[in-house]
């Protein structure tokens, strides 16, 4: 007999954190080609933030229970599962649901967790590790002796970004504002300040013939001064509209805008690319083709962290019920790293 109860949080609508609701149920039973994870960490990403706000541009109507990402533990497995998972530690991509003590997922959604890695650690890496890793290897094809560009150095996915891109023997340049650019001088970053005005001409000083790949998060504006970053050759991969995460009106517009200019840029004849990456695509046409990609590269990514060239940076950890606290923090920007939550 199971004893345990359910715990999750629930975003009833547009709040302040503090609006954040704590919901008590029973545990969930496994259906066929389910499993029922026993959650020991999910995180805080930009998707939550953007969520409370109404602003994440395709997020389910409220009230639901927000969560990009989890790691945690088999509990039960469904009809028509390897009864053998039971007990295994596993991550899943989810994009809602993950703030939950326990989750229902499909089976054929859950990776490996590899032995020796931490809960909390590998949830750093999940939705952060397979963007970082599919933008790096399916969209630029980074190699070895390019240079690169990526916004946002220090943040979630950028420090991911950064480090994957040097293991691949790429130099990089980061944006970040200036009190990180220590931390990533002692990582071979070349640091440029966003704050400081004209970013474009001082990284033109550092790479005066252009560069490979630019990865940015930004949108708005300055997505124009990325594009003429680039190199011939090179590829602009856009993964998101940050600059808009404050605004008023449509959530929708900052991403088709976007859309527009990418496609335009690339109907010019200068040899250059852009793409506007959504770790989603290709999930409702071909939803065994996208797992089993999915699988791919965040077993790549384990084994990254496994041999020491990508690191878990893990900024706080606080219990799911304190979940209100785990998004000031991840919104005041004064951390580096995850936010994680604990059950």
């Amino acid at each position: 007999m199971n004893t345990e109860g359910l715990v999750e949080v629930v975003l009833p609508g547009k709040v302040e954190p503090e609006g954040l609701q704590i919901r008590h149920g029973a545990v969930p039973t496994a259906h066929p080609g389910q499993v029922v994870i026993r959650m020991e960490a999910t995180g805080v990403s930009f998707a939550e933030q953007q969520m409370r706000r109404g602003r994440y541009y395709d997020q389910p109507p409220f009230p639901f229970v927000p969560g990009y990402d989890l790691v945690g533990t088999v509990l039960a497995t469904g009809e028509g599962v390897d009864p053998g998972l039971a007990g295994t530690r596993v991550a899943a991509l989810l994009k809602v649901g993950g703030w939950a003590s326990h989750v229902l997922v499909d089976a054929a959604d859950v990776v490996p967790v590899p032995a020796g890695i931490g809960a909390a650690e590998a949830e750093t890496l999940v939705v952060n590790g397979i963007t970082a890793w599919q933008m790096l290897h399916r969209k630029a094809r980074v190699r070895a002796g390019d240079t690169v560009v990526v916004h946002g150095a220090n943040g979630g996915v950028g420090s991911v970004l950064v480090q994957l891109a040097q293991a691949a023997g790429a130099r990089v340049i980061g944006t970040a504002s200036e009190r990180h650019h220590d931390a990533l001088r002692e990582r071979g970053v070349a640091p440029v300040d966003y704050r400081a005005g004209d970013v474009a001409a001082r990284i033109r000083e550092l790479a005066p013939r252009g560069v490979a790949a630019v990865f940015d998060h930004v949108g708005g504006r300055g997505i124009v001064d990325s594009w003429r970053l680039l190199a011939p050759g090179g590829t602009l991969v856009s993964y998101g509209s940050a600059s808009t995460r404050d605004d008023e009106g449509s959530k929708q517009w900052p991403v088709l805008k976007l859309l527009f200019r990418v496609w335009l840029w690339n109907t010019l004849p200068n040899r250059r690319s852009a793409c506007f990456f959504n770790v989603w695509a290709g999930r409702a046409l071909a939803k065994n083709r996208f797992r089993a990609r999915l699988r791919t590269d965040l077993t790549q990514v384990f084994a990254a962290l496994q041999r020491g060239e990508v690191s878990a940076q893990i900024a706080a950890q606080l219990p799911l019920t304190r979940a209100a606290d785990a998004m000031r923090l991840a919104e005041s920007g004064t951390v580096a790293g995850k936010v994680v939550l604990n059950p």
